[in-house]
């Protein structure tokens, strides 16, 4: 057994999915976070394996949160990388990874992982993420899909796929060495819209899991992400409503995404009449804190 974790419990699980959400790498309005937490909640999940945190995290980056009351030291809270086990909303096993993307040790790391998950007989493994795109909040949230097996992007279809060299996360990795111990693993990528990256988009969260459903079979529990989804839209359309600037970007992009056109963000905006995704957050940040006072 791999010294970088510690087992908690031993489940009886009848092959998991294995869903992968850490912290740390691209999350664009917090989609994968938000869908990991709606997940962890109505799977009820319980720790089967912490990871040694003390070896795989920079404590100076991520570091713990001191708990006060009145001048005394109540204790601390450390972050933390934890395989945990539930159940979906049928009832069927899940296993999830959630915490702190590790700093240190990654190919160790991911070894322990493949370790665990062959250990627990996972039929497969999902990575979760959210990046910015130049797409418009009126249509549903695209997913992209990356994935080091030949045979799943062959026969996965209906994602978006992109061609390009970018940084990797720890989530790259484990895609690699999953695949290459047997175990079938595919990355979703919810596309958010640029100008609300910064802020919690829970449109992306909800199509993470409704492609998390569809490609696995298993059954997703959503929390309130859906009304969440409801209520950030018709914010968002009162914003843009107000100001013909902003109503002229959102119908680009929406006649972008209709067209599948391979135009950039930087050449949509390159006239320099429409506001840039800064500008509109700005605003939106604006809005919300007005309609909070009201």
């Amino acid at each position: 057994m791999s010294e970088l974790y510690e087992r908690i419990v031993v489940p009886e699980l009848d092959r998991p999915v294995l869903v992968i959400g850490l912290e740390g790498w691209i999350d664009a309005g917090m989609g994968s976070a938000n869908a990991m937490s709606a997940l962890l909640t109505g799977a009820d999940a319980e720790t089967v394996a912490s990871f040694d945190a003390d070896r795989l995290l920079d404590h100076r980056a991520r570091r713990p949160i001191m708990h006060l009351e009145d001048g005394l030291i109540t204790g601390l809270t450390w972050p933390a990388t934890e395989l945990r086990a539930g159940l979906d909303e049928r009832g069927a096993d899940v296993a999830v990874l959630v915490g702190a993307e590790p700093d240190f040790e990654w190919l160790a790391f991911a070894e322990a992982v493949v370790e665990l998950a062959l250990e627990l007989d996972c039929r497969s493994a999902v990575t979760l993420g959210a990046y910015p795109a130049p797409v418009p909040h009126t249509r549903d949230a695209k997913l992209a899909i990356t994935t080091s097996s030949p045979d799943l992007s062959d026969h996965m279809r209906g994602y978006v796929r992109g061609t390009l060299d970018v940084p990797a996360g720890i989530h790259a990795v484990l895609d690699q060495v999953l695949n290459a111990n047997g175990i079938p693993t595919f990355g979703l990528w919810a596309q958010v819209p640029h100008y609300v990256a910064s802020m919690p988009y829970p449109a992306a969260s909800v199509s993470l899991l409704d492609g998390l459903g569809r490609s696995t079979g298993i059954e997703p529990a959503y929390g309130e992400l859906r009304e969440e989804a409801a209520a950030t839209r018709e914010r968002l359309d009162a914003l843009v409503a107000e100001n013909p600037q902003h109503q002229a970007m959102v119908t680009q992009l929406e006649e972008l995404a209709d067209s599948d056109d391979d135009t950039d963000l930087e050449t949509l905006l390159d006239g320099g009449e429409l506001p840039t995704g800064d500008e509109l957050a700005a605003e939106l940040q604006e809005f919300l804190r007005h309609q909070d006072d009201d």
